[in-house]
């Protein structure tokens, strides 16, 4: 495992309404202030975490994020950690934690390692979406998982139309179309039929939902293509989701273009565990199929 300098102002991101987390967090404070680490707890309200200086710990900014809570709260603390520029951290109190790094049990080893130094920073592709109303209106938004572009009227279809890199790829009728990073590839585009894709894979994934086409098969690209989605429905409106939160509502002749963000997610590692070890252990695979190992 590598070999980092020991963090002194470490922010505490907790599940925003979980009691037992938000004490765990005091003891995991104090632990840290008693080893000379400067801290900070925040709530982990999504509203607050977007607020400027969220990073700041004693007037000067954290230079580590550490995420109690499920993959949600860990997705909430990844663009203001992205932002700022510093590392991320994630420990599971939820069910499934894929973008967690350590479980509740390790919190104590956890501590260890942080101020041994004890660890590595891996970078983590994220995604930008800009979108164009009509109008000329633009909005701006930033996912680490996914972005999706879905129908907001279950009983009717959303017209659409792909292109990447500028080429027109397809137009059909469908539920939306999910784009994902490597590390969200395992998250909403896997529910829908998309590949998995290893997170170090310098690509990006586009799986369309329930499309009426004759070619509607999930995409996987290069991390430097433009995927372009225009709205081309009539009186049936459509959302932008960007890791599950509503971002705007989407109309006719809306064009919404999702590229890699230049701000990648750095993710703390202390596990040597890999990612087919992790794929495995965290969605419960059955590795010996349905036939029990018998040839």
């Amino acid at each position: 495992m590598g070999s980092q300098q020991k963090p002194r102002r470490v922010l505490v991101v907790t599940h925003p309404t979980r009691e037992d987390v938000a004490q765990l967090a005091e003891k995991l404070a104090a632990a840290l202030h008693e080893a000379g680490v400067a801290t900070r707890i925040h709530p982990g309200d999504p509203n607050g975490l977007c607020e400027a200086g969220a990073v700041l710990i004693e007037d000067a900014p954290a230079d580590l994020v550490l995420a109690l809570g499920g993959d949600g709260t860990v997705l909430r603390s990844a663009k203001m950690a992205a932002e700022a520029d510093i590392p991320l951290l994630g420990v599971n109190f939820g069910k499934v934690g894929f973008l967690a790094e350590a479980e509740t049990g390790e919190l104590e080893t956890v501590v260890s390692r942080l101020l041994e130094g004890d660890y590595a920073v891996e970078e983590r592709t994220a995604l930008s979406v800009e979108l164009e109303s009509a109008a000329g209106e633009t909005a701006t938004s930033w996912a680490f998982n996914d972005i999706a572009v879905e129908k907001s009227e279950p009983a009717r279809m959303l017209e659409l139309f792909i292109e990447i890199d500028g080429s027109r790829i397809s137009r059909y009728g469908c539920d939306g179309v999910i784009c994902a990073s490597p590390t969200g590839s395992t998250a909403h585009a896997m529910s829908a039929g998309g590949p998995v894709v290893w997170p170090d894979v310098d690509a990006l994934v586009v799986v369309p939902m329930n499309a009426h086409a004759l070619f509607a098969k999930p995409m996987v690209v290069h991390s430097s293509s433009e995927i372009r989605i225009g709205i081309e429905s009539v009186g049936t409106t459509g959302v932008l989701v960007a890791d599950g939160k509503l971002v705007a509502e989407l109309t006719s002749n809306t064009t919404v273009t999702i590229r890699r963000s230049r701000r990648p997610v750095k993710l703390v590692r202390m596990s040597g565990r890999s990612f087919p070890s992790r794929l495995v252990s965290k969605l419960s695979l059955p590795v010996d199929g349905w036939r029990n190992g018998r040839i």
